[in-house]
């Protein structure tokens, strides 16, 4: 498995391909993620080979969204499959990856530690103080899609996102719950007004 050469293959993918209009979905996004597994796994206690492949899931979960927006967790699923063996990886390493990929379609669904590193660490922004300007880009970025929402309906969603979610791992909850507790309170009172 050449780690190097599959992340920077896919970052320049996304660099050149991905659309402007993507102010969530963008490359800071994969490498927040990519930055939260490493965090997650290493209190998670994960082994270096199911970090490679946690590692090359969180480069690649988001990348179909440069084939499309809707379903964009499959398309990265067919681009991991298509190319990811150029670069050494086996077939049990990519349909690994891709079920990991895969967790992270809404609703989340996790049931292997990779996948609830991945789902945590795709989510990990619900619990941190800079959850209202990354909310912000989405709605933004959904906006540009035709999925526009007022801001009081935005802050419903936000509330009901936020109340229903649930971190998979322990390192996750330790890390996130309160920040994300505190996110909800912030909703409610805007909500309140």
């Amino acid at each position: 498995m050449n780690l190097s050469a599959a992340k920077n293959y896919i970052l320049t993918r996304l660099e050149n391909k991905l659309s402007t209009d993507y102010h969530y979905h963008s490359i800071q996004h994969t490498l927040d993620v990519h930055r939260s597994c490493i965090q997650l796994a290493g209190m998670e206690g994960v082994n270096s080979r199911d970090l490679m492949i946690l590692e090359t899931a969180a480069y690649y979960h988001d990348c179909g969204i440069i084939e499309t927006y809707q379903d964009h967790e499959e398309a990265s699923v067919e681009i991991a499959h298509k190319v990811l063996p150029q670069f050494g990886y086996t077939g049990q390493d990519i349909e690994t990856i891709s079920c990991v990929i895969m967790k992270t379609k809404l609703p989340q669904s996790a049931i292997t530690l990779l996948g609830e590193i991945l789902c945590d660490a795709d989510l990990d922004y619900l619990g941190r103080p800079d959850f209202f300007m990354i909310a912000h880009r989405l709605r933004y970025e959904w906006e540009l899609i035709g999925n526009y929402y007022d801001l009081p309906k935005w802050y419903e969603l936000q509330f009901n996102f936020l109340n229903n979610h649930k971190y998979y791992t322990r390192a996750a909850r330790l890390l996130r719950n309160e920040g994300k507790e505190k996110n909800l309170a912030e909703v409610r009172k805007i909500l309140r007004k």
